[in-house]
C-alpha cells in the first residue's frame, strides 16, 4: 500500500464503479434500456450474440442525444435527468446517477449513435476502455439512439471470468427484459440472440393486452390462476395480479413488484406478501404475483444502493400494512364460484384467442344437452339441511380431548361410494330461474374421502376433512376475536435475563405484550418476569416466544409472534375438530358443507395450504371420451 494519497485516474475511477454496476451482460442491458425509457422510447430492440459476452445492441426511438452532449455521456457523473437535489429528493426516472454509460465504457468497447430529427442524419461518439477517449463522428440514423457495446471485459480478464456460461447468461438477460417488459406495458420489446428471434412483446395499454403480455411473460397458467387486484388508500395505490394460493412455486421465481414503475427488492415488501400468504399458503412454497405500487416519489428513497434494485419507504409501516391488508383481504374475499368466472376472462393464450376443443368453443357440445343438477332444495328445505350439518359441529365445541374422542366415536365404516339417494330432476323443476351455487348440490360420498357434487360447470370434488377444517378454524378465529384473548396468571413468575436494550425496549412497547394477554415486570436492569400468559398459550415455550417478540420489537418495529402463534393453536383445534375421513355423511350434511364453504372466507385451502376443493368441466370430461368429435 502506497503512503501518499493521490487522485484515481478517471479509467481506474470508472473501472471501480464499473464493479457495482456492471456485473454482467445483464447489467448493461438493464442500464441501457432504463436509459432508452428515461428517453421516451416507446419501442426497443435488443441484438445480442453469445450470451452478451460478444456484443450487446439496444436501439430505441426516444429523443436521441444532442451532437454537443455526446462526450460529455460517457463522462462519469454526467447526466440530463437530476440538477439539483430536490431533483433527488424525488427522483421520477430509472436512472440518475450518470455512471452507467462511463462505467460500461471502461469495459467494453462502445459506440454511441444518435439523432434528434428525422432528417436520418445523427452523430456517432466511441470509446474503447484503454484510453477512455472519446471520438466522435458523423453517422447516418433516425431518431433516437443506438448503444452498440462489444467484449465486454476485454480489458479486466480477472471479471471476465467470473461470466458463466453463454446460456446462463443468456437466460439472465432473458429475466432482465421481461421483468423490465411488465413494468411498460407500453412499449413495444424485442429480442434477438446470435440472430433467432427469441420474443416480440407488442405494446398495447387495454387490461386485456396487459394480460396477453403478463401470460407471455409469467406463462398462461399464471393468468389462468390469478386474481386482478386495484386498491387505493392513503396516497397509495396496489394493483395487479396474484395467483391463488393452489398456484404457488416451488421457488421465488415468479415474483415481481415495481415502485413507480421501477422493479425493487424489498423486506418490507417480502414481509407484507408472506404475512398475507401465511394462512393460506403450503409449508415450503412461494407465492407467484406481478404487483405495482404507486404512491409520491418523494415518499421514496431509491438512492440506496448502486443497482437500483433496493428503496427506502420514508413511512414503511404504513406502506407494509397496505399492502398487508390489501392483498390479505382479496385472498379472502375469494369465493367458490368467482373462480370460474375469473378463470373464463385470464385464459389468455399468447394468441389472444381463447382455447377451442375440437372446433366447439369449451362449455358447448355438439348435439347434447347440459345434465340437470340434483335436485335443488328449497329455503325451508335448506335450513333442514343446515340444522342437520349442525350435528357435524357439535362434537367439535368440546375442548380438545374431548372432541378428538367424540369424533372417533363417531366414525363409521363406508361403502367405497354412498349411496345417490338423490333424484335427477325433470326440466320443469328448474323452471323458478333460482340461481344453482357455486358448488352445486352434493350427490354422492367417494370412499368416505370426498365430496362429489353437480354444479353447472360440471363436477365438484370436494376434501371433506379439509374444507371443514377450513371453516372451523375461521369461525374459532372470529369467536376469538370477538370474545377477546383469556388469560391466566402463572402460579411461579417466569424469569426472563435480558439485555437492557431489550429490556428498555419492553417498558416502551408494554402495550404490545398487554394487548395480546401477556403481563411482564421488569424485576431489574437486565431481568423480566412474565406473570401472566394467554390461556391458549399456556404450557408453551413462553420464555422463547417473549424473546421472539423483542427481538423482533428491536428489529422492526412490530411483531406478529405472537398473533401467530395463537392461530397455530386454533388451528391444531379445528384440525382435531373437524370431520374425518370414513365419516359418512348424509346428503343433506354434504349440502350444507358446501353451503358453509360458500361463505367462509379462504376456503380454497386447508389450514395448511392444501386445495379443499376442485372443478372438472364438462369440456374436460367430454375430452375425455371424445364427445362431439
Amino acid at each position: 500500500m502506497h503512503e501518499r494519497i493521490q487522485q484515481l485516474s478517471p479509467r481506474l475511477a470508472n473501472q471501480i464503479a464499473a464493479g457495482e454496476v456492471v456485473e454482467r451482460p445483464a447489467s448493461v442491458i438493464k442500464e441501457l434500456l432504463e436509459n432508452s425509457l428515461d428517453a421516451g422510447a416507446t419501442r426497443l430492440e435488443v441484438d445480442i450474440d453469445n450470451g452478451g459476452i460478444k456484443r450487446m445492441k439496444v436501439r430505441d426511438n426516444g429523443k436521441g442525444i444532442e451532437r454537443e452532449d455526446l462526450p460529455m455521456a460517457l463522462e462519469r457523473h454526467a447526466t440530463s435527468k437530476i440538477y439539483v437535489l430536490e431533483d433527488l429528493e424525488a427522483v421520477a426516472t430509472l436512472g440518475f446517477r450518470g455512471e452507467a454509460l462511463a462505467s460500461i465504457s471502461s469495459v467494453a468497447r462502445l459506440n454511441l449513435t444518435s439523432s434528434r430529427d428525422e432528417s436520418g442524419k445523427g452523430w456517432q461518439v466511441s470509446a474503447e476502455g484503454r484510453d477512455m477517449q472519446a471520438q466522435l463522428a458523423p453517422a447516418a440514423h433516425p431518431r433516437g439512439t443506438t448503444v452498440d457495446v462489444r467484449d465486454l471485459f476485454f480489458n479486466t480478464p480477472a471479471r471476465r471470468k467470473f461470466l458463466r456460461t453463454e446460456k446462463t447468461e443468456f437466460n439472465r438477460i432473458d429475466d432482465t427484459i421481461k421483468r423490465l417488459a411488465l413494468s411498460r406495458f407500453d412499449v413495444s420489446i424485442s429480442l434477438r440472440h446470435n440472430g433467432k428471434g427469441v420474443h416480440n412483446l407488442r405494446a398495447g395499454s387495454g387490461r386485456v393486452e396487459m394480460e396477453r403480455r403478463v401470460a407471455q411473460v409469467c406463462g398462461p397458467a399464471f393468468m389462468q390462476n390469478a386474481l386482478h387486484i386495484d386498491v387505493e388508500r392513503s396516497g397509495l395505490r396496489l394493483w395487479g395480479w396474484v395467483a391463488e394460493p393452489a398456484f404457488s412455486r416451488s421457488q421465488a421465481d415468479l415474483q415481481f413488484f415495481y415502485v413507480n414503475g421501477r422493479a425493487i427488492r424489498d423486506k418490507v415488501v417480502s414481509h407484507a406478501v408472506r404475512r398475507a400468504f401465511a394462512d393460506v399458503l403450503y409449508h415450503g412454497r412461494h407465492p407467484a404475483f406481478v404487483l405495482y405500487l404507486e404512491l409520491d416519489p418523494a415518499s421514496v428513497d431509491v438512492n440506496v444502493h448502486p443497482t437500483k434494485h433496493e428503496v427506502r419507504f420514508r413511512d414503511g409501516r404504513l406502506v407494509h400494512d397496505f399492502l398487508f391488508g390489501s392483498l390479505h383481504r382479496a385472498l379472502a374475499d375469494v369465493r367458490p364460484g368467482q373462480r370460474d368466472d375469473h378463470a373464463e376472462e385470464a385464459e389468455v393464450q399468447e394468441s389472444g384467442v381463447v382455447e377451442k376443443v375440437s372446433g366447439i368453443q369449451a362449455g358447448e357440445f355438439s348435439g347434447q344437452q347440459k345434465m340437470p343438477l340434483s335436485n335443488r332444495p328449497s329455503p325451508s328445505s335448506l335450513q333442514q339441511q343446515m340444522n342437520a350439518y349442525g350435528a357435524l359441529h357439535e362434537p367439535y365445541r368440546e375442548p380438545a380431548g374431548v372432541a378428538e374422542s367424540a369424533t372417533s366415536a363417531a366414525f363409521q365404516p363406508s361403502v367405497a361410494v354412498a349411496p345417490m339417494a338423490v333424484q335427477m330432476p325433470t326440466a320443469d323443476d328448474n323452471a323458478s330461474g333460482e340461481e344453482i351455487p357455486p358448488l352445486g348440490f352434493a350427490i354422492a360420498q367417494l370412499h368416505g374421502i370426498y365430496i362429489l357434487a353437480q354444479n353447472e360447470q360440471g363436477m365438484i370434488v370436494v376434501d371433506m376433512h379439509a374444507a371443514h377444517e377450513r371453516i372451523v378454524y375461521e369461525q374459532m378465529k372470529l369467536a376469538h376475536a370477538a370474545g377477546g384473548i383469556q388469560a391466566q396468571p402463572l402460579l411461579v413468575p417466569v424469569s426472563l435475563a435480558v439485555s437492557q436494550r431489550e429490556a428498555d425496549c419492553f417498558e416502551e412497547r408494554s402495550e404490545v405484550f398487554t394487548s395480546l394477554g401477556f403481563v411482564l415486570q421488569r424485576a431489574g436492569p437486565e431481568t423480566l418476569l412474565v406473570r401472566q400468559v394467554p390461556t391458549m398459550l399456556h404450557g408453551a415455550q413462553v420464555e422463547q416466544l417473549v424473546r421472539d417478540v423483542l427481538s423482533d420489537l428491536l428489529g422492526q418495529g412490530d411483531s406478529e409472534r405472537i398473533g401467530e402463534r395463537i392461530n397455530e393453536v386454533l388451528a391444531t383445534m379445528a384440525c382435531h375438530g373437524s370431520v374425518r375421513a370414513n365419516r359418512r355423511l348424509t346428503v343433506p350434511e354434504m349440502n350444507a358443507l358446501l353451503r358453509d364453504m360458500e361463505r367462509t372466507e379462504r376456503s380454497g385451502q386447508c389450514n395448511h395450504g392444501r386445495p379443499t376443493w376442485t372443478q372438472v368441466k364438462l369440456a374436460d370430461m367430454d375430452k375425455w371420451f371424445m364427445r362431439g368429435q
